[in-house]
């Protein structure tokens, strides 16, 4: 099974209210997939840091039970090797691309998985690198979806 690699712009729909946000559907199959051991997911180190810090900014309340929910989830977080690292000085070089971004593409490139995300200029700008896929076409990649996972209230 080749791994998926979530940013942060699919782990934030996995948690946060819709709020008429684009794709969310397909970021629930992923997160669904994950829980049914469908899907094998590696994340950065960073993932951390980048999630925490927006939940602490704007979800404050519930920064600290969602963080815990996502960490309790059966995701393995990876920290940088050598070659790994050289990979994404490569994308931020070639393809003028921030640290933060790269370093999710060049996990999957790595370890010969698909960097999943919604973030359309990343996309526009590195797709040729390979091992993406815009979060709008996970559906196309999934046989369905099903299971509600984990749900946070938010009032």
């Amino acid at each position: 099974m080749n791994p998926v690699i979530p940013d942060a712009s699919v782990l934030l729909k996995w948690v946060l209210p819709p709020n008429h946000e684009p794709y969310v559907e397909q970021a629930l199959c992923i997160r669904n997939a994950l829980l049914a051991g469908d899907v094998e997911i590696l994340l950065p180190s960073l993932w951390y840091y980048e999630l925490g810090n927006t939940l602490a900014r704007k979800y404050p309340d519930h920064a600290d039970a969602i963080l815990s929910s996502l960490m309790d989830m059966n995701m393995e977080c990876i920290y940088p090797e050598q070659a790994w690292q050289a990979e994404i000085v490569h994308l931020v070089t070639n393809f003028q691309v921030t640290f933060y971004d790269a370093a999710y593409h060049a996990l999957a490139i790595h370890r010969d998985g698909v960097f999943v995300t919604a973030d359309e200029k990343y996309i526009n700008k590195a797709h040729s690198a390979g091992h993406t896929l815009h979060l709008k076409d996970w559906h196309s990649v999934s046989s369905g979806c099903s299971g509600n996972g984990m749900e946070i209230s938010f009032k």
